[in-house]
């Protein structure tokens, strides 16, 4: 079993479901008291948080191949960032370490394709949702076509991932205005809707989307487990 980097803390909230999937997952894969090898680097949220309010992405990025850098001295064999919108300088982060970073956007068009679906909708913060590092990868790499919500309904989508998702605030009235969103994608065309930001499966489940929804925390969590349980050869 390979060891895996997690970076995460991008909130603890959602990194806490990445633990709990691998090693749940890890004990029915492997059975017995089997739990997975992994270390943790977990920032604190509100220093990110000003980072990225502030647009000052060059410190972030400096913090994210520090941290990246620390888990690989650590043992880490590869890494996982627990997080969508901090995937924005994956590509630093794998250029600055030897071993290999497991990126969120592969995992999940691997399982749009799977599934036979092309035309996604994306939920996530505005970062996500807005710039290229996200969609681009999804449609250049993976030819998706990707759909957002309207200007308006990003700002909700994005203001309740910061108001309360990422402290564990799960309100009735917040789900209602995701799932009114989520049906404008499908309306649009939609065929499955991507749940772009680790923390949106706290509040969204399968039940509230006549689609298929994409759960980002979760299928990363098992690209993690199916990579960590690869052998050689």
């Amino acid at each position: 079993m390979k060891t895996i980097g997690l970076l995460g803390g991008m909130s603890w909230e959602s990194s806490a479901e990445y633990y709990q999937i691998i090693n749940e997952t890890i004990a029915k894969r492997l059975g017995g008291n089997h739990s997975a090898k992994c270390l943790m680097y977990s920032f604190d949220f509100a220093e990110i948080e000003e980072l990225q309010k502030a647009g000052n992405w060059k410190q972030a990025t400096v913090s994210m191949i520090e941290a990246a850098r620390s888990l690989e001295k650590g043992g880490a064999e590869f890494l996982v960032i627990c997080t969508n919108t901090m995937h924005k300088m994956a590509d630093e982060v794998q250029q600055s370490i030897q071993i290999p970073l497991l990126h969120i956007v592969d995992a999940v068009a691997d399982k749009a394709i799977q599934q036979k679906h092309r035309r996604i909708g994306l939920l996530g913060t505005m970062f996500t949702m807005e710039e290229a590092f996200y969609k681009e990868r999804l449609s250049n790499r993976y030819k998706l076509e990707v759909l957002i919500p309207e200007k308006s309904n990003r700002l909700i989508v994005h203001q309740i991932i910061y108001n309360e998702l990422v402290s564990g605030k799960i309100l009735s009235s917040s789900r209602d205005e995701y799932k009114r969103i989520i049906a404008s994608l499908v309306t649009r065309g939609a065929e499955a809707i991507i749940l772009g930001c680790t923390e949106i499966g706290l509040l969204i489940k399968n039940n509230d989307s006549s689609v298929p929804l994409f759960d980002t925390t979760k299928i990363h969590a098992l690209a993690a487990v199916e990579y960590a349980l690869q052998t050689e050869g």
